[in-house]
């Protein structure tokens, strides 16, 4: 008997990258692009539910594209005299 097949599950993987920033205007996580229901419902979820949120994971990443910025904000540097 193989042992690998005892721990093996057929669970939808949690989309989760550990970059757990919520977005203000649209609610989403910047990582994994969930809602924070949705992210807490996670373990509670069937796996059609899973897999029906994880296809329309892609379809969200508009909705807060372009709103990421990296380093400090504009005003920052202003303020240390550079």
């Amino acid at each position: 008997m193989n042992d690998d097949a005892i721990w093996s599950r057929r669970e939808v993987e949690s989309p989760c990258v550990r970059v757990c920033v919520i977005h203000p205007p649209s609610g989403l996580c910047m990582g994994c692009y969930r809602t924070i229901a949705e992210i807490s419902d996670w373990s509670k979820m069937e796996p059609e539910a899973r897999r029906a949120l994880m296809a329309d994971l892609p379809n969200r990443e508009d909705r807060i594209k372009g709103t990421r910025r990296g380093g400090r904000t504009r005003g920052a540097s202003s303020k240390r005299g550079n």
